[in-house]
């Protein structure tokens, strides 16, 4: 039996990007060295390299930079055909994997799928989807573009030309095709969530071909809950992730405002995140509007490490995600459950999927303000705090993600 060799390739690296595809991968990476099986982390960046090579090491030779760009976003295609034709190529055919596992294709290329058929035809090709970025042209989100940001709840060649009238049905219909073309090559869609399982199942890929395994975490002690002062109410509430139009800070703040006088000098608000700086300046004055209404009330922490996550819960009572797109399996859920807390969320997407409501957190109407606010003014009620807490389970170990992922290449 041929000795297993393991190829994981992301979009970006943890040491440089903090998205949770990234860390959900190299995760992934480090649980397969800590078993003795022989893998390679292939991380693209957009960093230059020494000398101008496509390859790079980082921490170790068993972790390499790809330094390579797309040029085409509609078509996800390289801007730089020999990386993929040369060098890459270089690289499967000196290491030979038996599985090549991309946890994306974005900022790299889908020609790097059809490569690895073409260059090693009997190696098992995997491919994990966080979003729906082969359905969807607009980043993904299966929003429609504009202020409003409405939901799409199913794509056509039509429907997306609709959305980007500088396009015909007809460059969409071809999109698609193409896009199916390499996704044929693929041996198994890993998701974790049965929600992107279902749009993809609607879209025309083979639910024969899907598992769904959420991202695995670290086994780590469950803190206690926070330690509250006499007469103190459970009203520490906290934002972990990107702060843009699609994670919903805006309707958070909004909800925050809407609070009523007394409850409002009960409870506070943690962000953390980063990124609002490379936003558009009309996203950027509203947040900022909103932060200075709120003054004392929010406090903005700024990004995080991975490994802060469980001093950051410790001084957390409730967790809350205001997404106003679908979400697939946002890692901040599994990081919440992992540290015993509970969340109030978004009652779309996998987001509801996740999180049950009255079980393991408590849903809201999406992109409404007003209902948030009365979910946040209830929650600091100790009963509900504590009754969630009961409920809540350790998420799914990096370890058994690993047994699950092995299970489905057999």
């Amino acid at each position: 039996m041929k000795k297993q060799k393991i190829l994981i390739i992301a979009h970006g690296h943890p040491d440089h990007s903090k998205g949770g595809a990234e860390v959900a991968a190299y995760n992934l990476f480090k649980e397969y060295q800590n078993q003795g099986i022989d893998t390679l982390f292939l991380a693209r960046t957009d960093k230059p390299s020494h000398g101008g090579s496509a390859f790079s090491t980082i921490n170790s030779d068993r972790e390499i930079l790809f330094h390579t760009y797309m040029s085409d976003f509609f078509l996800f295609q390289s801007g730089h055909k020999k990386h993929i034709w040369q060098d890459f190529r270089a690289l499967l055919k000196r290491y030979q994997p038996t599985v090549v596992h991309f946890h994306h294709y974005i900022h790299m290329g889908l020609e790097l799928i059809r490569e690895v058929k073409n260059t090693l035809p009997d190696c098992k090709i995997v491919l994990t989807l966080h979003e729906y970025l082969a359905i969807c042209a607009n980043n993904g989100q299966m929003v429609k573009p504009g202020k409003q940001m409405k939901l799409c709840y199913k794509s056509s060649p039509a429907e997306c030309a609709r959305c980007f009238p500088e396009r015909s049905p007809a460059d969409f219909f071809l999109r698609e095709q193409y896009i199916k073309s390499i996704f044929e090559l693929v041996d198994i869609f890993i998701s974790p969530s049965y929600f992107l399982i279902d749009r993809y199942k609607a879209w025309g890929i083979p639910e024969s071909k899907m598992v769904m395994i959420e991202n695995g975490q670290p086994e780590v002690e469950t803190p206690a809950p926070r330690p509250l002062a006499e007469g103190e109410v459970r009203g520490r509430f906290a934002f972990f992730g990107q702060i843009n139009p699609f994670k919903g800070v805006d309707v958070l703040l909004e909800a925050f405002n809407l609070l009523p006088e007394d409850i409002k000098q009960q409870v506070h608000l943690d962000i953390h995140g980063a990124n609002l700086e490379i936003q558009t300046p009309e996203f950027q004055e509203k947040i900022n509007k909103l932060l200075d209404d709120l003054g004392d009330l929010v406090t903005m922490h700024g990004s995080y490490e991975s490994h802060e996550i469980g001093r950051l819960m410790e001084a957390t009572d409730w967790m809350i995600i205001p997404s106003v797109w679908w979400e697939n399996s946002p890692i901040v859920i599994q990081e919440a459950f992992n540290h015993g807390r509970p969340i109030i969320c978004s009652d779309i997407g996998g987001m509801a999927e996740k999180i049950i409501d009255s079980e393991t957190g408590i849903h809201f109407r999406a992109r409404h303000a007003m209902d948030l606010a009365k979910k946040i003014e209830n929650s600091i009620n100790g009963c509900i705090f504590d009754s969630l807490c009961q409920k809540i389970q350790k998420p799914l170990t990096i370890r058994k993600c690993r047994e699950l992922h092995d299970e489905a290449i057999a």
